[in-house]
């Protein structure tokens, strides 16, 4: 069986980003509909995975990391309206006995991801 994994690098600071709500939606061929959501720990990884065993299905995702609180407890000083709020990523699990991780690598201002191993 498949799983689905994530983690967050703080690029700023290069370190990890804890304390980072992540919540994840899967499309329903109309909309997306709410899967489940948790925290990063203080390696910026999930304790678990955030899809595994008979949850994980082929399909179309998407993952919203709430990062504009994470950096204002970093204590960086953000816009009144921050360029970064949510940051979402959608993409889509096709195997379903393979390990997808997607991670995010933010700052205030910018964010890349990949399909990770």
């Amino acid at each position: 069986m498949g799983k689905l994994t994530t983690h967050v690098l703080d690029t700023m600071k290069g370190t990890p980003g804890s304390e980072i709500k992540v919540e994840l939606f899967k499309f329903d061929g109309e909309q997306y509909q709410p899967v489940g959501q948790t925290f990063t720990n203080d390696d910026g990884r999930t304790n678990k995975p955030l899809l595994e065993e008979d949850q994980f299905k082929a399909g179309k995702y998407q993952l919203v990391f709430h990062v504009a609180s994470y950096f204002e407890r970093e204590g960086v000083k953000l816009d009144d309206v921050p360029f970064l709020d949510d940051v979402v990523i959608r993409f889509g699990l096709s195997d379903e006995d393979s390990h997808y991780h997607v991670p995010l690598l933010v700052s205030p201002y910018s964010f890349s991801t990949y399909r990770g191993s």
